[in-house]
């Protein structure tokens, strides 16, 4: 038999009202179960993940510059093409460099042709030592001779004297003849490789000069993908060392994130991660630790932080954690692409 009762004015029938009874206190404890759950759920997980969204894909970035100066002729590449290592990217005019290279040999069969000259020279100077010599000997015996007359009296003091003086002579020409040898024979003298000095300077200048002439041709250092191409035309000057394309490295990439200091604590080489990247929204890549920096971003940077100037502000440093790929995406990954990494501390 139901039973009605009047709640408020309100006429309601007994079964509905018993409902209404445990209704209420049954939501009333729900609420603070659910956020006692919510709660545990949070304490359970936390710490065990620590994430950034200061990070992004890295790949190898190579600036290629001439290593001569000259104007650009010929321009093989354009933007985005992909290029192999030793690819030709483009010629400098190499006119210049050939006649260097012809002075630079006719410097040496020159250089050549003076030594050849001084070992001949040389050669006769050393002939003329024999020559000086033989007539030393001569001018000896004809003083010994004038003097053995003198002694008997057989000859005059005139004649003695006379002598004496050619065998004084003779000895001045042979020892000028001897010096003029040596100084012929110095000239001659060998450099540490065992060549002539001046035989070794031409030749290092014909090799410089082919050198030269072989960089007119700047071919790619590594292969990849070139970039800023538009500072490649002929007619442009190609100044010494200064970089006037890209080629961003085809090997794999890598993330690079900036965790805060205060992130490191549980960071460790060989972490599993996950990584999204922005302009792949929905997927998720598989990453790992590779290494954590050995210095903050500010103490890289062209003017780093003095701290002992006396206007130390404390500011919270980010230190650069590199990720290796598990996995890569099936597309061409962009260097300078924005992405978010999350490390699990705790497995």
């Amino acid at each position: 038999m139901n039973f009605v009762r009047k709640i408020e004015g309100e006429t309601i029938p007994a079964d509905a009202a018993t409902r209404r009874g445990w209704i209420r206190p049954l939501l009333m404890l729900s609420v603070p179960a659910v956020l006692l759950a919510v709660g545990l759920f949070f304490w359970l997980t936390s710490g065990r993940t620590v994430s950034t969204e200061n990070a992004q894909v890295i790949a190898h970035v190579v600036s290629v510059a001439p290593e001569i100066s000259g104007r650009i002729t010929d321009v093989y590449v354009t933007e985005n093409q992909r290029v192999k290592k030793g690819d030709l990217l483009y010629r400098i005019d190499p006119q210049p460099f050939r006649i260097a290279l012809m002075q630079a040999e006719a410097a040496l069969g020159t250089a050549r042709l003076q030594i050849s000259e001084m070992r001949s020279g040389y050669s006769s100077k050393v002939a003329d030592i024999g020559a000086k010599v033989s007539d030393l000997e001569l001018a000896k015996e004809n003083f010994a001779r004038q003097s053995e007359l003198l002694a008997r009296g057989f000859t005059t003091r005139a004649r003695f004297d006379e002598a004496r003086a050619q065998l004084t002579a003779a000895e001045s020409q042979r020892d000028v003849a001897s010096a003029d040898a040596e100084t012929a024979r110095a000239m001659l003298g060998r450099s540490g490789n065992g060549g002539h000095p001046q035989v070794e300077a031409a030749e290092a200048a014909v090799a410089k000069a082919r050198l030269d002439l072989a960089r007119t041709e700047i071919r790619a250092p590594i292969g990849g993908v070139v970039s800023q191409t538009d500072r490649l035309a002929p007619g442009a000057m190609a100044m010494l060392m200064l970089g006037n394309i890209s080629i961003v490295g085809g090997g794999q990439p890598w993330i690079e994130a900036n965790f805060k200091e205060t992130q490191l604590a549980k960071i460790r080489p060989g972490q599993r991660a996950e990584i999204t990247i922005d302009a792949i929204p929905g997927r998720t890549f598989k990453a790992h630790v590779t290494g954590i920096g050995a210095g903050t971003g500010s103490e890289f940077s062209v003017l780093p932080a003095q701290n002992a100037t006396g206007n130390w502000v404390k500011v919270t440093q980010r230190v650069p954690v590199r990720l290796g790929f598990d996995e890569l995406p099936d597309r061409s990954l962009v260097s300078g692409w924005s992405a978010h990494v999350t490390v699990h501390v705790k497995n």
